[in-house]
C-alpha cells in the first residue's frame, strides 16, 4: 500500500511556505507561521482528520495576515492533491456536523477534481484576536482551487466567533478523514462512473 505523503514548497515575493502532510498519520501537528489563531485551527484539521501536518511559513505579516493565510491554504491544497494521487479506492465524499457549545457547523467535501467553494458563515466579530475573519474564506478558497475539491461550509448557528471558526475547522478535519479513508470494498477502483477524477 503506497504512502500518501507530500511536501510542497511555495515561494513568492510575499511568502515562503513549506507544507508536509501524511494522510495516514496520527494527527500530529507542528507549525511556525506567525499567525497563532490559524495555527490553532490547523491543529483541529490534523487532530480530527488524523492527518499529520507540518507548516513553516514566512510572510509579510508586518502588513497583515492576508497573504500568509491565503498562501498557506494554496500550499496545503497543493500538498493534498499530490498526496491523494489518483484517488482510486477512496470514499471520495465526506461530511461532518460538529458542535461546540452554542455553535454548530456542517462541512461537506467531494474530491471531485473540480474546485468549488460555498462558504456560509456570518461571523459575529470582524476579528478573532488579530486575525480578520474574512481570511477564513481566503484560506478555503486557496485550498479548494489547488486541491481540486468541491467544499460546502455552513455555520448553522453560533454567537461566539471563536466557536464558529473552531466548529468549521473541526468539521473540515472530520469530513477530510471520511472522504480520504480507503474503501476496502472498492480497492483499486475509481470512485466515479467516468473512470477519472
Amino acid at each position: 500500500m503506497s504512502e500518501r505523503k507530500a511536501t510542497v514548497n511555495r515561494e513568492t515575493l510575499e511568502t515562503q511556505i513549506t507544507v508536509s502532510i501524511n494522510l495516514d498519520g496520527t494527527g500530529k501537528f507542528s507549525a511556525d507561521t506567525g499567525v497563532p489563531f490559524l495555527e490553532h485551527m490547523m491543529d483541529q484539521i490534523a487532530r480530527h482528520g488524523m492527518i499529520d501536518i507540518e507548516i513553516e511559513a514566512n510572510g509579510d505579516i508586518y502588513i497583515d495576515d492576508h497573504h500568509t493565510v491565503e498562501d498557506i491554504g494554496i500550499t496545503l491544497g497543493q500538498a493534498f492533491k499530490e498526496a491523494v494521487g489518483d484517488k482510486k479506492g477512496i470514499y471520495r465524499y465526506g461530511h461532518a456536523y460538529v458542535p461546540l457549545d452554542e455553535a454548530l457547523s456542517r462541512v461537506v467535501i467531494d474530491f471531485s477534481g473540480r474546485p468549488g467553494l460555498s462558504f456560509n458563515c456570518e461571523f459575529t466579530r470582524a476579528s478573532i484576536g488579530r486575525l480578520d475573519t474574512q481570511l477564513f474564506w481566503e484560506f478555503f478558497q486557496g485550498f479548494v482551487n489547488h486541491a481540486g475539491v468541491t467544499l460546502h461550509i455552513d455555520n448553522i448557528k453560533g454567537f461566539n466567533a471563536h466557536h464558529q471558526a473552531e466548529t468549521i475547522f473541526k468539521a473540515f478535519g472530520r469530513a477530510l478523514r471520511m472522504a480520504l479513508e480507503r474503501d476496502e470494498r472498492a480497492a483499486g477502483m475509481m470512485p466515479s462512473t467516468k473512470g477519472v477524477l
